[in-house]
């Protein structure tokens, strides 16, 4: 027997994906000597031009507002660590779950939400905008970084997760909005009416664990609520009084650090826990069933999903809808509302080759190269760009 506190690699999972098994990629390429098609698709998402911009698209504060935010891109990174961690201890392809966790907000443009509901607007008579169809469109057309092909050629099971992480997409298809990832399926078939696997599955839990935990953290630093008024909040409330129990003397800086800390300690334990029930009551073995279930493998326990329900009540009341958030929201909706509209009139303004692009008498054609354009921009560059096109005050 190890010693207590020794750390043993769990064994791998029956039902863990398997990169030697693969589906390959829709343009065929030879395989890497030095790593597997899971973790090759994971470097090639960190690369990628998509994944840099992160770092100035904001989560809920808008990037002039403090350099200690999250942004999309320090979110993606803690939800793959959390991915990881998870996919490891079930044993699961963790390269696989990491890669689908960078890769799931390539789509998200500027100004977290706002920015999503105005470019939805604005698309509205145009084909529709949604998050998680425009980072399939990263993924499998926009990005140009290799002669060979359009996008980044991930291979079958990464794109399942781009797509499927959180569930069949079937009820969609019919949505304008789909029609990049309908038409693609046509000729590279995902299976969009199962799951996708367990890895992709961890991913989209991590997703909810990292915002949930960094929302509280990011509401306290901005002064949108205290410590007092957590105390009674489910999942941070009983962390927050284990460290007092722990550390009576702790400054407020620690305690909200050490509180958070463990909040993600809780759901990670809570999901590994479920996940691994789940398993053993389906007799789960290998990926495809996880594939052919009914209902999603990985999730929270029944009371954890209440907790957490409770908790996002509370953060949407104090949080999202603060009015210092529903300024910078509104703020951000007018400013894509007069770009979109600038660059439908005048594509010209835009660069050379998005004018390129957008030269075309078919106005749907023309709105999407426009949303294709806005969504790439970082909160900085709207802001820059705005300011440029309708502040003549600014040729001074």
């Amino acid at each position: 027997m190890p010693p207590a506190g020794t750390y043993t690699p769990p064994a791998p999972a029956s039902y863990a994906a398997d990169p030697r098994a693969s589906h390959g990629r829709r343009y065929p390429e030879g395989e890497s000597a030095t790593r597997t098609p899971f973790a090759r698709d994971r470097d090639r998402v960190i690369h990628c031009s998509a994944f840099r911009r992160l770092k100035e698209k904001t989560q809920v504060f808008v990037a002039h507002e403090g350099d200690h935010y999250r942004t999309r891109l320090t979110h993606s990174l803690e939800v793959a660590q959390i991915a990881r961690s998870i996919a490891h201890a079930l044993g699961l392809d963790d390269d696989l779950a990491e890669g689908v966790a960078l890769a799931h907000d390539l789509g998200h443009p500027p100004f977290a939400h706002a920015g999503e509901d105005q470019l939805r607007d604005c698309m509205k008579a145009y084909g529709g905008f949604d998050h998680n169809v425009q980072t399939f469109r990263v993924v499998t057309r926009l990005e140009r970084r290799y002669p060979d092909f359009e996008g980044l050629n991930l291979c079958w099971e990464m794109l399942e997760g781009v797509v499927k992480h959180n569930g069949p997409i079937t009820g969609h298809l019919g949505e304008p909005a789909y029609r990049a990832i309908v038409q693609f399926d046509r000729e590279f078939p995902l299976g969009l009416s199962t799951y996708a696997s367990a890895e992709a599955q961890v991913a989209a839990l991590a997703d909810d664990i990292a915002y949930n935990n960094h929302d509280v953290d990011d509401g306290l630093q901005a002064g949108l609520f205290g410590i007092d008024d957590l105390l009674e909040i489910p999942l941070i409330g009983p962390s927050i009084r284990s460290v007092q129990t722990d550390y009576p003397d702790i400054e407020l800086r620690m305690l909200r650090l050490e509180s958070v800390r463990r909040m993600i300690g809780v759901m990670v334990g809570d999901v590994i826990a479920e996940t691994r029930a789940r398993a053993k009551a389906a007799g789960v073995a290998t990926a495809d069933d996880v594939r052919a279930m009914k209902a999603p493998l990985v999730g929270f326990s029944a009371d954890m999903l209440e907790d957490l329900n409770r908790l996002r009540a509370f953060l949407y009341e104090r949080m999202y809808r603060h009015y210092r958030v529903n300024r910078t929201r509104s703020a951000a909706r007018r400013m894509l509302r007069n770009l979109f509209g600038l660059y439908m009139e005048e594509p010209d303004v835009m660069p050379a080759a998005w004018y390129e692009r957008a030269r075309v008498d078919d106005q749907s054609r023309r709105a999407r190269v426009v949303c294709d354009y806005i969504a790439g921009m970082t909160d900085r560059f709207a802001i820059e760009e705005h300011r440029r096109l309708f502040n003549l005050e600014s040729w001074h």
